[in-house]
């Protein structure tokens, strides 16, 4: 059994764990706060997981070549932990699962998710490597709460502030995402738009998209008035500390201070939830239900 536990963790490994976890842990933490029964949340779970895990293996996948080249024995496929083979299959398995457990809410939501896990599928397939590289981010992290939304009783449009904060989030995501693999990247040829506009750009990039995400959820969503005010300072102070620390040499502190406004962030984008479902075009819908 040993083998088979190795390549178990190997292939979990592969699927890029951690944005694919706290996507999941995200979307469902919205599902849960817009009022979503037990059985829609595990469906919500499904759903996302499903679909992310088939965008970080598609991802490994295709990038096995260049990590290889680049010595990236971080990467199960490239260090041999795993096969192409198996990543393939697990690829498919978990896109096919991934379209009827998003239909599984809804027509009108499981297309839009469905699309979200497209665009993924989009960036993996060579989007990544063009000027445009920031709008599979831009689809996929705007159409996911739209996704738990329209997945409501009566299936409820959302207030335009939640897909658009959602969005600038995904955007800002991006930026900071690569930060850490720019030279890497470069030396295989991925030239991205984070890559045509260099480390400071990026960071400056990922600060600005970021700081107005939060804005915008904390001045559109229906919360109290020091969130509304007291989190967009936060998010400025935040950042200017981060990036005058970051005039040290090597110093990662720009870095940081981006995540930091990035959990902010997905902070307001869940804690929304309860606010949204008081707004009257959603309340109503929800009130009449299916049909």
């Amino acid at each position: 059994m040993r083998p088979v536990a190795a390549t178990t963790v190997a292939l979990l490994r592969s699927s890029h764990p951690e944005p694919t976890v706290a996507v999941t842990v995200m979307v469902t933490a919205l599902a849960v706060t817009t009022g979503r029964d037990l059985p829609g949340v595990l469906l919500v779970v499904a759903a996302v997981l499903t679909g992310q895990l088939s965008i970080g293996w598609l991802n490994d996948l295709l990038d096995a070549e260049r990590d290889v080249a680049v010595g990236r024995q971080d990467k199960p496929v490239a260090a041999g932990a795993v096969t192409t083979r198996t990543v393939a299959v697990a690829t498919v398995l978990a896109a096919v699962a991934c379209v009827p457990l998003s239909l599984a809410s809804g027509i009108a939501a499981g297309l839009v998710h469905i699309v979200a896990v497209a665009a993924g599928w989009a960036y993996d397939l060579g989007m990544k490597s063009t000027a445009l590289s920031v709008l599979p981010y831009l689809v996929c992290f705007g159409l996911l709460p739209v996704f738990v939304v329209l997945g409501l009783p009566g299936a409820p449009v959302p207030p335009w502030w939640l897909p658009a904060g959602g969005a600038l989030l995904g955007a800002g995501a991006h930026f900071a995402n690569v930060l850490p693999d720019l030279a890497d990247d470069a030396a295989t040829g991925v030239r991205g738009l984070p890559h045509r506009i260099g480390m400071l750009g990026s960071q400056v990039a990922a600060a600005v998209l970021l700081f107005a995400a939060t804005v915008l959820l904390a001045l559109n969503a229906p919360l109290p008035a020091v969130f509304s005010w007291g989190v967009p300072v936060l998010a400025v102070v935040i950042l200017t500390a981060g990036f005058r620390a970051g005039r040290r040499p090597g110093s990662r502190a720009p870095f940081r201070a981006v995540l930091v406004v990035a959990a902010v962030a997905v902070v307001l984008l869940v804690a929304s939830g309860p606010a949204l479902l008081a707004q009257p075009g959603v309340a109503a819908a929800v009130s009449r239900g299916p049909g």
